[in-house]
């Protein structure tokens, strides 16, 4: 697809008023309904779906079908994140009022640092072509690593402090308590940082380290740094209502671990081929229409298993309360 810098300036113009509005919306610190966060979580994916048909509408077919199987990836490896939103807010103890501001300013961190993974991976697959051999590898180990991580039997997570947030806190020291929406306070005549400071890099930093396997994958899907960035800009500005509205249901999605690595796995081999077809090797490549069902279809799948092994949990477990409470009568 041939972008103008014209439209590069006009679609992060726009971008960044949509970010304006969610964050005059939600700038008064509050607890967020489920009402409210059900509305705001349709009225993104309605926006990234207009998106993706005014491409359509506008002639590129081809860049259309990228951005939804982009846009559909980014998506469903960004709930698999929440989990480790979930932990960072246990872990900084982050007040429920508090919690929506925080993943508002650590989204738009997260969005900044994207963009730059972006610039630097279309550099190199511009100049390097063999790099698809490396992402290919990398998104089928961390395939396999994801079965393996789900099939341990750790259940409980705690959230570890990288090095970079680690560095910042050292440096300019943490107050002991939050300070509404301050974000640096006076203490002692020293300015330091707030805990909410410190959660929202957090979130935004940790989010880098997802960006290692979504990056890669996206451009199994295109090469197109326009739909890579956009679909990775319309995936992370709905997180945030996205982490109210499923919050609970999080916790049944007990086969998603298998489904992204079967995702991650599928784009990995699918950029080999990329690579070995590059080389003049005469292999089969698969098309963005394949892509896209293969995609839908394991989260479909992965969630009907999931909610299906929830139930069956869940009714195990009031059978075994209610056995123990039939013995002790």
């Amino acid at each position: 697809m041939d972008v103008s810098m014209t439209l590069w300036v006009l679609t992060i113009l726009g971008l960044g008023a949509l970010i304006a509005v969610d964050f005059f919306i939600g700038r008064k610190p509050h607890d967020v309904s489920i009402k409210e966060a059900g509305i705001w979580t349709v009225v993104w994916i309605v926006l990234a779906a207009l998106f993706g048909f005014g491409l359509l509408f506008a002639g590129e077919s081809q860049a259309s079908g990228e951005f939804f199987a982009g846009f559909i990836t980014e998506k469903s490896l960004s709930v698999d994140n929440l989990f480790v939103f979930v932990l960072i807010m246990a872990k900084f103890a982050v007040p429920s009022h508090l919690q929506q501001r925080v993943l508002l300013i650590g989204v738009l961190i997260a969005l900044v640092l994207r963009a730059i993974f972006i610039a630097a991976g279309a550099a190199i697959i511009a100049s390097f072509s063999w790099v698809f051999y490396i992402f290919g590898a990398f998104l089928i180990y961390t395939a396999w690593k994801l079965i393996q991580e789900a099939r341990s039997d750790d259940e409980e997570e705690e959230f570890e402090e990288n090095r970079l947030l680690k560095s910042i806190e050292h440096r300019f020291g943490v107050a002991d308590k939050y300070h509404g929406t301050k974000l640096f306070i006076r203490n002692n005549g020293k300015r330091v940082l707030t805990p909410l400071m410190v959660v929202m890099l957090a979130i935004g930093t940790t989010d880098v380290l997802f960006a290692l396997d979504s990056i890669p994958a996206i451009f199994g899907l295109t090469q197109d740094p326009y739909i890579v960035f956009t679909a990775n800009a319309f995936a992370l500005m709905g997180l945030r209502q996205l982490y109210f509205l499923i919050g609970g249901l999080l916790r049944k999605l007990v086969h998603l671990s298998y489904g992204l690595s079967v995702i991650l796995g599928f784009i990995g081999v699918k950029l080999v081929l990329h690579a070995l077809h590059e080389s003049g090797v005469h292999v089969p490549e698969i098309s963005i229409p394949v892509s896209l069902a293969v995609i839908c279809g394991v989260l479909v799948i992965t969630t009907i298993t999931s909610l299906i092994a929830s139930k069956k949990q869940a009714e195990r477990e009031a059978a075994d309360v209610a056995g123990k409470d039939s013995v002790e009568v």
